[in-house]
């Protein structure tokens, strides 16, 4: 697509559930009806009042929306001249984006009857907040998780547990988020008359990409309201880590049709783009199918998927939203990498410097802003989505930096 030619991106995904040829819904016969149902239940919920005003009593009450945005000024100092603010969603009840989504699906799910809710989680984040948003609904919740996940996520595996959710491993594979997403549709097609499935990201069939970056457009909303109380004009950048990407589009779809913003999104480059160990799907995968949907992936000359790598188990998925994918090819979003020791870097500065400890996927996006630095100008305005907490990263990191807790 011509990136001149101006494009209205809230009109997207079309009805097919497309965004440009990307996105769609390419899954067996089986889940064909459950993903119909999903997607006519989800429409009649967008125009009901009551459904609304409950999302809106939950984010305010429980989750504890809005989440700050805060200029954090010895970063900015570090940097240079530019203001960095962060949108603050580590603050938000289990210390993630993830419970925004999780709190408008499973509404969505209890408005269909459903008693149980099926989930897949990498970081342990999405698994945390729908089993916090079960206990709180009084749902059973199953989570499906890689096993090598389970082991560099003990913190989240523990709090599931203690919130009554059953965690399933997964050895399948590379035992990670991809897999777990697997059997987590396997089980979802088992059990279709009681069972709901929790997507925890953009990606997978429609509706869900659209679905999940409607929940977490909240984040988005609040912070243009934010920006322009606070500065009286809309920022220059906006920056936000990618894995399958909830909370960069989360952000960035309020200001999409502002063309004067400038986008940045950063995938997890692992031990650099140049090698087999890395997670940037978007800057060296090709189109493809994966988990129903058609986007960017990293595969084989033979379409097989190549294993993915990320120090952050969150960003360590070898796909991405596909609407990330048509944001890429119009152009107007630019997507760039950051690698696991740089996202070390930020992640001790930004501690020390903010008393901020962040989660290592939005240490990706500050990685990049502090190796950029100078291509930012004096007072530049730059939101960047802290979206998750570093608590649940203390151990991974601790064994990394061969540190004994």
């Amino acid at each position: 697509m011509n990136v001149k030619k101006k494009v209205n991106y809230y009109r997207f995904p079309d009805k097919h559930g497309r965004f440009g040829k990307f996105g769609g819904r390419f899954v067996a016969e089986t889940l064909m009806p459950l993903l119909i149902d999903v997607e006519e239940q989800y429409k009649k919920a967008k125009k009901s009042k009551k459904f609304k005003q409950n999302l809106n009593y939950y984010f305010t009450n429980y989750i504890g929306r809005p989440s700050p945005l805060y200029l954090a000024e010895r970063i900015s100092n570090e940097i240079g001249n530019a203001k960095v603010y962060f949108k603050r969603d580590e603050l938000n009840h289990t210390g993630a984006h993830k419970i925004n989504n999780c709190v408008g699906q499973i509404l969505l799910a209890k408005e269909m009857g459903k008693k149980r809710i099926v989930a897949e989680t990498g970081a342990g984040q999405h698994g945390l907040a729908t089993a916090t948003v079960c206990a709180l609904f009084n749902l059973k919740c199953v989570v499906y998780m890689g096993a090598l996940d389970i082991k560099r996520q003990a913190p989240n595996v523990f709090k599931m547990k203690l919130l009554g959710a059953e965690i399933i491993p997964v050895t399948s594979g590379t035992s990670t988020l991809k897999d777990a997403m697997n059997e987590a549709l396997r089980d979802w097609v088992s059990n279709v008359n009681d069972t709901f499935y929790v997507i925890g990201t953009v990606a997978g069939p429609h509706p869900y990409p659209m679905m999940v970056r409607d929940f977490q457009s909240i984040i988005g909303i609040e912070a243009k309201k934010q920006i322009l109380k606070l500065e009286k004009r809309l920022p220059d950048y906006l920056l936000a880590c990618i894995g399958g990407g909830s909370n960069a589009l989360g952000l960035f779809y309020p200001f999409l049709n502002n063309k004067n913003v400038k986008i940045i999104g950063i995938e997890a480059g692992g031990e650099g783009v140049n090698t087999k160990k890395h997670a940037a799907s978007l800057i060296k995968g090709k189109p493809g199918f994966l988990h129903g949907n058609y986007t960017y992936l990293l595969q084989n000359n033979q379409g097989q998927i190549n294993d993915a790598h990320s120090i952050s188990a969150g960003l360590d998925y070898p796909g991405i939203g596909p609407e990330h994918s048509w944001l890429k090819e119009t152009g107007r979003v630019k997507y760039f990498s950051a690698t696991d020791k740089e996202a070390l870097e930020a992640f001790k500065i930004c501690s020390k410097l903010e008393g901020i400890i962040p989660a290592l996927e939005p240490s990706h996006a500050l990685a990049f802003l502090m190796k950029n630095a100078k291509k930012f100008k004096n007072n530049e305005i730059i939101i960047m989505n802290m979206c998750g907490r570093g608590d649940k990263d203390i151990f991974s990191i601790s064994e990394y930096l061969g540190v004994k807790l």
